[in-house]
Parts: C-alpha cells; sequence; structure tokens
C-alpha cells in the first residue's frame, strides 16, 4: 500500500508485526470521514462521527479510540434499516417506532461492526481495551449529526452507509483511527 494517507496505518503495522489486509478502513477524528482502500486504492469514503469527548482509548472516557484495530465481529446481517440494538441484539423496533424520549439518546441502528484493539497497552488490555469498550461502527437515530463529533466514543454512520460498508467488509479487515 503507497499512498501517504496510508502512512500512518503502514508504519503502525510494521511497528507491531502485523500482516497487513488487503482492504483498510481508515478513519480521521480531524475531517470526521471514513475511507476504504482495497490494495491500496481507495475504493470508498463515508461521513462519520466520532465521539463528543476527546479521543481516548482509556476505559469510561466515552472518546473514540485511536490507533490500529480490526473488525472482530459483523451483527445485524438481515435487520431492517433503522433496526434498534441494544446490547447487540436487535429489539425488534425501529427507532421511529419509539418515544421521543429514547429518540433523543444515539441509539445504535441497523448495523454493527465491532472492534477490537491490536495494540497491546493503548487500545487492548485492561483500561483500554476496545472492544470490551464495545467500541463499534454503527448506523444511528441523528444521521444530521454526521460529518461532526457527536457519539459516546463509537463512530456512527448513515443507515444506508452502515449497510453499504457492512456488506463491504470482512471480519478481520484493519481499521485505523487517527
Amino acid at each position: 500500500m503507497s499512498s501517504d494517507l496510508l502512512q500512518p496505518y503502514s508504519d503502525k503495522r510494521r511497528d507491531l508485526n502485523i500482516k497487513p489486509t488487503n482492504r483498510v478502513l481508515m478513519v480521521s477524528i480531524e475531517t470526521q470521514t471514513l475511507s476504504i482502500y482495497e490494495d491500496g486504492g481507495e475504493t470508498g469514503a463515508f461521513r462519520v462521527s466520532t465521539s463528543r469527548n476527546p479521543p481516548s482509548c482509556v476505559e469510561n472516557s466515552f472518546g473514540t479510540p485511536t490507533g490500529l484495530h480490526r473488525i472482530r465481529e459483523k451483527i445485524g446481517a438481515k435487520a431492517r434499516i433503522g433496526t434498534v440494538f441494544k446490547g447487540r441484539v436487535d429489539i425488534g423496533k425501529l427507532y421511529s417506532e419509539l418515544s421521543e424520549e429514547e429518540q433523543s439518546r444515539n441509539l445504535v441502528t441497523t448495523r454493527i461492526l465491532w472492534l477490537e484493539g491490536l495494540e497491546p497497552g493503548i487500545n487492548q488490555g485492561p483500561g483500554c481495551d476496545s472492544h470490551e469498550r464495545y467500541i463499534y461502527f454503527h448506523g444511528t437515530n441523528h444521521e444530521g449529526k454526521l460529518g461532526e463529533p457527536a457519539s459516546g466514543g463509537c463512530i456512527q454512520l448513515s443507515n444506508q452507509s452502515i449497510i453499504e460498508l457492512f456488506d463491504t467488509v470482512d471480519e478481520g479487515d484493519h481499521v485505523y483511527i487517527g
């Protein structure tokens, strides 16, 4: 992968002695974007929302963790667009069917890509583990806030975009958040 935009990923992967994946998802906290690269070339891009709080790998910080991750699990393949998940379980309702109070919160909707940190002591392990912190890519019921920090630590996409992303990626694909 030769693109300068992929350099932070390449450097981190080399430092950790981790074999590259053919597909890499690059999340920019600064620009609130997600770019997909396959075999070094950009194949897609999405507006996202990362955390309202500053980026952080610390447990209970509600900050989006930085660094190298992988997609650990894909959840919700058959769910209807707008489906709400609680504890990674489809509750059988769309967000539009919930009370105004429930809709005012950031909900996990449509699909989930659950991340796992790959950097011991940074985003993997006690007190900083992205997987144990339940950090996901997921749809949101607040699509109007995409492009600005608005989440509780996860990376939110539009419901249509999370379906497209979900259908594009595989478990094990690398994700670099910076």
